[in-house]
């Protein structure tokens, strides 16, 4: 399959000396194979690489990276392929946008072998007026996506990694509404936080207040 620039280009970046690219591990392509460290980057919507995860996480250590674009300049091309123009989006990713994707699995992060590392990026996204495209955009399609930056990199490894985005004044019980407005973001997101955070195991359900629910941080369990 064809990849996207953006996709061969974290590779490229990501890779360290003495990495096999491309390496075949049972029935599985992946894209970087470090020693004891099989390395998948995923671009796109997570639920596309789940079942291949779940299957390599049984004999494998897994690290799946995956980019959120802070910064997004979009270049737009005609259908002959000649320039029109050069933007920045106003959309601006965070690294709570992660859970629009982990929604998908997040069971999987609860397995010792699965890690997860989340780099914050530029990129360029190439738009095409070919009427081929979603019509949300208009038919504009999109032909590419390319790095041009790695601003920041955040590595979970285990499920209370993930309580990080909690902010500390909700130590106590705590409602999905509360949580987006402490983070600034729709309550669907804050939803889908919660979801993935009570699936792994970092939350749970303390109960119900009128018609929300409230969510309280799991204690440590001694080791």
């Amino acid at each position: 399959m064809t990849e996207s620039s953006l996709h061969s280009e974290i590779k490229k970046w990501y890779m360290a000396p003495g990495d096999e690219l491309e390496a075949k591990v049972g029935d599985f392509i992946v894209d970087i194979h470090r020693k004891k460290l099989l390395i998948e980057i995923q671009t796109g919507n997570f639920s596309a690489i789940k079942k291949k995860l779940k299957k390599l996480l049984l004999n494998n250590h897994i690290r799946l990276v995956y980019p959120i674009a802070k910064l997004k300049w979009i270049v737009h091309i005609s259908k002959s392929g000649n320039f029109v123009r050069r933007r920045k989006s106003p959309k601006k990713g965070n690294l709570i946008d992660l859970f629009y994707e982990l929604v998908h699995m997040p069971e999987l992060t609860k397995d010792k072998n699965f890690s997860l590392e989340v780099l914050i990026v530029e990129e360029e996204e190439l738009r095409c007026y070919d009427g081929r495209g979603s019509w949300r955009r208009n038919g504009v399609s999109v032909k590419d996506r390319k790095l041009l930056n790695v601003l920041d990199r955040f590595l979970f490894k285990k499920s209370r990694d993930y309580l990080q985005f909690l902010p500390k004044e909700l130590d106590g019980h705590f409602t999905n509404k509360a949580l987006a407005l402490k983070l600034g973001v729709p309550i669907r997101l804050a939803q889908k936080a919660t979801y993935c955070l009570t699936r792994m195991g970092a939350i749970s359900i303390a109960g119900k207040k009128r018609n929300e629910i409230v969510f309280q941080r799991q204690l440590e369990r001694p080791s």
